[in-house]
């Protein structure tokens, strides 16, 4: 949500110069897609691609069967060494056919916490911004399971847990997390900076004009007798999430009229108020730093 306010500025107190009024005679209003909550997906995979390059940690393709033997002589190597021995009749290539190196191959982290961070994260994300979580109970829940799978991942509970579960193991590699995180974050900003700038309502002179997508009708209806409010807050979507975002409604002609609805509108309570003021008013006047 943005607004650009005519040039021209008042001095409100003249003791004090840095402090004036801006006269503001419209207000524009941005909706945004359900994408706008999917950042702590592409920030945590960058974190974690961050972290398993930092441990420095290789895994290598092996063929089925192969085991690990400790305290080996190896011909050309001082000392004993562990090494992979491969079934009989079976290889470890060093390379593909494509002549890129397998051995040692992918960086990966050692324990699965890493890795349960980023399915917990997904899982959550994808839930929140899908299904609307009314109520208390509904955000202390989805809380205590993300400080769960935190604290266990700090304690490298996940590796015990998950191998009693049926020896599950649950890895991905750095360039995995980068597989996710950079696209995602592409998409991210061109979306929520470009696309969804396109879906706008002006509060502009009496008249309320709603944009659905650039080049489509613009609808105008006069604001008077127009009821703005904000829809109940999805607490863990809007604030944990959205960090202040918030549904945008508006009635045309009483409670019983048509409505408009924004969704996704950022930081909503800050402009609710201009809004409000601006439907009554038309033009109005705040103090600017």
């Amino acid at each position: 949500m943005s607004s650009t306010p005519p040039a021209g500025a008042v001095p409100q107190n003249p003791d004090d110069p840095n402090t004036v009024m801006r006269k503001i005679d419209y207000l524009v209003v941005y909706g945004h897609s359900n994408l706008l909550y999917w950042w702590p997906v592409w920030l945590v995979s960058f974190v974690l691609a961050g972290v398993t390059y930092f441990e420095g940690n290789k895994m290598a393709v092996v063929p089925p069967g192969t085991e690990v033997a400790h305290d080996k002589a190896v011909a050309g190597y001082d000392g004993p060494r562990d090494v992979l021995v491969a079934p009989a009749g079976q290889k470890l290539e060093a390379n593909d056919e494509g002549g890129r190196p397998t051995i040692p191959g992918m960086t990966v982290s050692r324990s699965n916490g890493l890795g349960v961070i980023f399915v917990a994260t997904l899982l959550v994300v994808a839930i929140a911004s899908t299904i609307l979580l009314r109520g208390l109970v509904s955000l202390v829940a989805v809380v205590v399971m993300i400080a769960v799978v935190i604290l266990f991942a700090v304690l490298g509970w996940w590796d015990a847990i998950l191998w009693e579960l049926g020896r599950l193991d649950i890895r991905m590699n750095a360039a995995g997390y980068l597989a996710v995180a950079v696209p995602l974050f592409v998409v991210w900003v061109l979306v929520v900076c470009v696309y969804d700038r396109a879906h706008y309502i002006v509060f502009d002179q009496g008249q309320i004009r709603y944009v659905q997508e650039v080049g489509d009708n613009e609808i105008a209806i006069q604001s008077e007798g127009a009821i703005v409010e904000k829809k109940r807050n999805d607490v863990f979507r809007h604030w944990m999430l959205g960090l202040g975002t918030g549904d945008l409604v508006i009635r045309i002609g009483g409670p019983t009229g048509p409505t408009i609805e924004l969704e996704n509108v950022i930081n909503i309570n800050s402009k609710l108020g201009l809004i409000q003021r601006l439907v009554k008013e038309k033009s109005i006047s705040i103090e600017s730093s």
